[in-house]
């Protein structure tokens, strides 16, 4: 018995330490997020297509990663489609309208992404811009942070100042001077400044900051870099600008019509860009001016571009890249003059298509995936690969794991959208979109653009007899499975 006790003590204490170290073990294994958040960036990146832009470091993420080729959101509207996105809920009738979205007000009891994050011990700081109100939800996080521009003295300022910050961020003399005289200015700018100068500059300082800080921590977390690039206006570092050759930039082909048979309340008149000094109020801007906006967003993708490489060398630095899952995305597309028009806004594909890039370390599989995905199904997807239990009754995307996991599978059969009045139906090979009156719910008008033959949406089909049965396959799935969205009941 003597030699028992001393046997069983060891025992015992073998499996106390196999228990703390599998503790451990299950700790070190549970996988951060670093969510990288643009504003106003359709798929104009290489590794989607487009020869004209520069950026490496997105590029090289991609083929780490998988990325969705066929990834839309669910409101072409910064505040809206945020709002959509991190509570997994489609936009209704009365929900998620427009920028100024606040999601507290909005959806009360709603579990948010970061909040589920936060509930199940991960660390979860906002930087930049995320919900686009600084004072939304801000107990979703343990951090919120937002640079201020302008002065060095920020106290007692209203969150609205802070987004006025980001959003205008000029750094020529001259532009700046401008912008406190009148709060406009151009819509762009090439300033010799160093990167760490503007705005998303100094958002990437602060995200490197906390990965040194977070490194040392025993928590995972959920990290965030809130770009405002591209948005405008385009500022970027001159350096950023002279990557391109301003002749060799093109108008798109459609850039001076709109589609046939469109419907003229589906063409935006762009408000947002004629609020900047150098923009005409009424008409179309000269071809020169158009170059110089495109040569802008370009530049603005390329210096985010650089930012975006920094932090992920940071993050390999710190050895979090072996346990960090990256996700890509934009809050929704842009018009670069297609169809005469400028921003968002409209239920057109530029405005609605959006890059999406997830890199998971864990898995193997990398590459491109044309199945068909909406912005509501990145929180179920985060969810799952995280392991994590998601609210009943809330969400309405869908995981999209098994398209990360076998990128030859199929997605999703639609997918919806809504601007305004404007409801849409998105299929792989069609885009269907109804006018409703808000007011008894009727039809105003319709457009259906077959994007196996149009992509770049030249020719409204819905009244073309070829396509009948099309548009009453689509119209009755519309009107039935989202009913409730667009009737706001």
């Amino acid at each position: 018995m003597k030699l028992f006790f001393p046997f069983l003590s060891v025992i015992i204490m073998a499996i106390i330490l196999f228990s703390c170290k599998a503790v451990t073990l299950e700790k070190e294994q549970k996988p951060n997020i670093l969510l990288l958040y643009m504003d106003d960036l359709r798929p104009e990146l290489s590794s989607f297509g487009a020869s004209q832009i520069i950026s490496p470091n997105i590029d090289g993420l991609a083929k780490k990663g998988v990325q969705f080729t066929s990834a839309y959101c669910n409101v072409p509207v910064c505040g809206a489609s945020r709002a959509s996105m991190l509570t997994g809920m489609l936009p209704t009738k009365n929900r998620f309208l427009n920028y100024d979205t606040f999601v507290e007000k909005e959806t009360p009891n709603a579990i948010t992404l970061p909040q589920l994050y936060k509930n199940n011990g991960y660390t979860t700081i906002s930087n930049g811009k995320i919900y686009h109100h600084l004072d939304d939800r801000e107990s979703d996080w343990n951090e919120v942070w937002r640079p201020y521009a302008f002065d060095k003295k920020d106290e007692n300022l209203v969150p609205t100042d802070y987004w006025q910050s980001l959003w205008k961020d000029y750094q020529n003399e001259k532009n700046r001077v401008e912008y406190k005289a009148t709060n406009t200015g151009p819509a762009y700018e090439s300033a010799e400044v160093n990167d760490s100068i503007y705005i998303d500059g100094l958002v990437t300082q602060k995200v490197i900051r906390d990965i040194k800080k977070l490194k040392n921590s025993n928590k995972p977390f959920f990290l965030t870099a809130g770009f405002i690039s591209p948005h405008l206006p385009f500022n970027a570092p001159k350096k950023y600008w002279d990557l391109y050759d301003r002749n060799s930039i093109k108008q798109p082909k459609n850039y001076n019509y709109i589609p046939k048979n469109a419907p003229e309340m589906s063409i935006s008149t762009w408000p947002e860009m004629r609020a900047y000094s150098n923009i005409p109020k009424n008409g179309q801007v000269s071809d020169s001016i158009a170059i110089d906006l495109m040569h802008g967003y370009y530049a603005t993708i390329s210096y985010t571009d650089a930012l975006i490489g920094r932090i992920l060398s940071e993050l390999k630095a710190q050895e979090l890249d072996k346990n960090t899952i990256v996700i890509l995305v934009s809050d929704h597309g842009y018009n670069l003059q297609e169809h005469t028009q400028w921003a968002k806004f409209t239920n057109y594909n530029t405005s609605t298509q959006v890059p999406l890039i997830i890199y998971n370390p864990f898995s193997k599989n990398k590459g491109k995936t044309d199945a068909l995905v909406e912005l509501v199904d990145v929180y179920p997807t985060l969810a799952e690969l995280c392991k994590l239990e998601t609210p009943k009754n809330q969400l309405d995307g869908k995981s999209f794991i098994d398209n990360i996991e076998d990128i030859s599978k199929e997605g999703k059969e639609h997918v919806f959208i809504k601007k305004g009045n404007g409801f849409t139906l998105k299929t792989k090979e069609f885009s269907y979109t109804e006018f409703i009156n808000p007011k008894d719910n009727t039809t105003i008008t319709s457009m259906l653009y077959d994007h196996k033959n149009d992509k770049t949406e030249n020719v409204n089909v819905v009244n073309d007899s070829k396509y009948i049965e099309i548009v009453y396959k689509l119209k009755t799935i519309l009107r039935t499975n989202y009913k409730s969205n667009i009737e706001g009941i």
